[in-house]
């Protein structure tokens, strides 16, 4: 048997942390890139990369991040997780679950809807709107794009003349202008790392500034969840449909709020403070789900 490694960095070192933990129980690992593949629709479906069918001849297929494109080749590299996962290969995130995540409007709003609490957002089109929207989020609010993570691309804005003008280049760029209130939070918060339904480590984020990723110089601190932030991050999980998921918690004046599921994270700095092996995790997780 093989299991899948899609990436688009085979020598990086979660896909190393991950070939470990494939061979260590005995299976062969396939690391191919989106780039690679090759989709050919005839009497049955083929998808190949280097050769490979990939759905006759790999069963499952552990998704890491899908990486910058064109909107064709979003699209194209989405059409083809669908289309394996249709075909009967297990596919770690599901295809629909990274959709729903990496939409952070989209993500938030399923999350409200289903009773969790996450910030006051709001996102629009229009100038004049987001001015509004800046003076009802209390006038300090964070402006993120729609798309996109570790924390890149985002900045707090508290000043309305530095507002209108990001506003005004946002709208000129036909860009969303997407904003969050911003939260008091000490420079902190949790992430918590859920496969299935068990959260296998988690871990503080300590900053010195608003910005909270690792990626960005902030450094990860052990963390023992209690039940209540366990059972959030394994429920917001779920509402979004990741098998395997990073979720990052702020604890706030009103409580813990969810601020983001990532369907792809990585756990570099979370290994460094953890005696889970994260990657045998994950790897077991899809054995199991395959012995299913």
């Amino acid at each position: 048997m093989k299991i899948g490694v899609l990436t688009k960095n085979p020598e990086s070192w979660h896909s190393k942390q991950l070939e470990k933990a494939i061979i260590k129980n005995n299976i062969a690992p396939f690391f191919f890139r989106f780039t690679e593949i090759t989709a050919k629709i005839e009497e049955k479906l083929q998808i190949y990369a280097r050769n490979t069918n990939i759905i006759e001849e790999i069963p499952a297929v552990i998704v890491r991040p899908i990486g910058r494109g064109s909107l064709e080749e979003i699209i194209f590299r989405l059409d083809v997780l669908h289309s394996l996962e249709k075909s009967g290969t297990l596919v770690i995130n599901p295809p629909k679950a990274i959709e729903i995540s990496v939409d952070k409007y989209y993500s938030l709003n399923l999350l409200r809807q289903s009773g969790i609490s996450v910030p006051r957002t709001i996102a629009t089109e229009n100038f004049e709107e987001a001015l509004r929207a800046f003076r009802e989020l209390g006038g300090d609010v964070v402006v993120k794009p729609l798309f996109g993570s570790r924390g890149v691309g985002s900045t707090r804005v508290s000043d309305s003349e530095i507002a209108t003008r990001i506003f005004r280049a946002l709208t000129y760029n036909h860009e969303v202008i997407y904003l969050q209130e911003y939260i008091e939070h000490g420079f902190s918060d949790i992430r918590a790392f859920v496969i299935g339904e068990r959260v296998v480590a988690s871990m503080r984020r300590e900053a010195q500034t608003w910005k909270t990723n690792v990626s960005l110089g902030a450094k990860p601190k052990p963390v023992k969840l209690d039940s209540e932030l366990e059972d959030l991050a394994i429920k917001a999980s779920r509402i979004i449909g990741c098998k395997v998921a990073g979720v990052d918690i702020v604890e706030s004046r009103k409580g813990p709020l969810i601020v983001e599921i990532n369907s792809q994270p990585g756990w570099r700095g979370l290994q460094t403070v953890t005696k889970v092996n994260i990657a045998d995790e994950i790897v077991k997780y899809v054995i199991s789900e395959l012995k299913r």
